[in-house]
């Protein structure tokens, strides 16, 4: 037998609860070469390439698109080609089985689901019909495939929709950071008159509110530093730099946070300039790995979508805490002098772990976050 080269779902892969195939870039025949694009991998905050480790032929694909992969494990195999360029003939893979065609009795059934049960591999004889006269229905096809019951005929329709690898990635982490950390919310409320000034003088600059609030927050973490930490059984540890990782909303669900390193390096104009790129191209698709890895701190600008105020906010394990802003909006403030005015506010959280840190410390940092905004310069 030829010798093959594993491919594998290399260490450094790390960032993210799950891992799933996305697509193969090559099929089971095709020739490629060392460092190649072969396959993509998709986790709850990226999609990354995994470049082949060899030159030859891909001779078997053992992980298929959606299955769950762990660091290690091998996911195909490469060989060398034949003198003539094809496949070795120890490595050619089996004709996958026709779907089983349905008994004449059965009822007949739709283009739509006949195609279902062939891009599938389904077997219409295993699969209980809810239409008229037992027919199979697309519903019940995917109801089948997601290993739903059937419905009973009669019974109210629904839709199942398949959930996403990314979205079933955040939902096992939001639990598990909920099931970890003991999670408590501070909220206070903030001017932003001075901010806005600030920004409509410089409107050229395109600098937008989050750039603001990010360098408020990294003035408020070296004022407060156990809040840019992580807890671990044996001690808290405490970062130097400002990780600092800003949620984004994806166009179709979900969301991403790529993170700004070394925040505390950056002035406001370079940290507009790097939001606006980390923001458009987490957008599209095109973030690496290491852009959404080593976050110590996060913030969630949630009142670009209309919210006043979220609170929990899950904190994004193995973070102490996360920031959220609410929607900016005109409302009643007594001035100094004791009148009321109008006055462009929003509320500001900081949902903390409890384990880590207590109300003075996170009433700390939100002090510190809302004298810089309300008295920025």
């Amino acid at each position: 037998m030829a010798a093959t080269t594993d491919v594998v779902l290399p260490p450094d892969q790390s960032e993210g609860t799950t891992h799933q195939i996305g697509q193969w870039l090559k099929q089971v025949g095709d020739p490629v070469r060392r460092d190649e694009p072969l396959l993509e991998i998709t986790t709850d905050k990226v999609t990354v390439e995994i470049a082949a480790p060899g030159n030859g032929v891909l001779l078997e694909i053992l992980k298929q698109p959606g299955d769950e992969v762990a660091q290690g494990e091998v996911l195909g195999r490469i060989g060398a080609a034949t003198p003539s360029g094809g496949r070795t003939a120890e490595f050619l893979p089996p004709r996958p089985p026709e779907p089983a065609a349905p008994p004449s009795d059965a009822p007949e059934l739709s283009p739509a689901v006949r195609r279902m049960l062939q891009e599938r591999g389904l077997d219409a004889t295993r699969i209980k019909g809810s239409g008229r006269g037992g027919r199979i229905t697309v519903q019940d096809v995917e109801s089948h495939a997601a290993g739903a019951p059937a419905r009973e005929s009669g019974a109210t329709q629904g839709r199942l929709v398949p959930h996403s690898a990314m979205r079933k990635s955040i939902a096992d982490h939001m639990v598990r950071s909920v099931q970890a950390a003991p999670h408590v919310t501070a909220v206070f409320e903030a001017e932003l008159t001075r901010v806005i000034a600030h920004k409509e003088a410089r409107q050229a600059e395109r600098i937008t509110y989050t750039a603001y609030f990010v360098r408020a927050a990294v003035r408020a973490l070296q004022a407060v530093p156990e809040v840019n930490s992580r807890w671990h059984d044996s001690g808290l540890e405490l970062f130097d730099d400002c990780n600092i990782g800003v949620a984004v909303a994806l166009p179709g669900g979900g969301l991403i946070v790529p993170v700004l390193h070394r925040a505390q390096e950056l002035d406001l104009e370079e940290t507009a300039r790097r939001l606006q790129d980390l923001t458009a191209r987490a957008r599209s698709g095109k973030l690496e790995l290491r852009e959404v890895q080593g976050g110590t701190f996060t913030i969630s600008n949630h009142g670009v979508s209309g919210s006043l105020l979220a609170a929990p906010i899950v904190i994004n394990q193995p973070q102490s805490a996360i920031l959220g802003v609410g929607k900016l909006e005109p409302r009643a403030r007594v001035t100094a002098g004791g009148t009321i005015e109008p006055r462009p506010m929003a509320y500001v959280t900081l949902t903390i772990d409890h384990r880590v840190l207590d109300g003075f410390q996170a009433n700390a940092f939100l002090s510190s976050w809302v004298e810089t905004v309300e008295q920025w310069s």
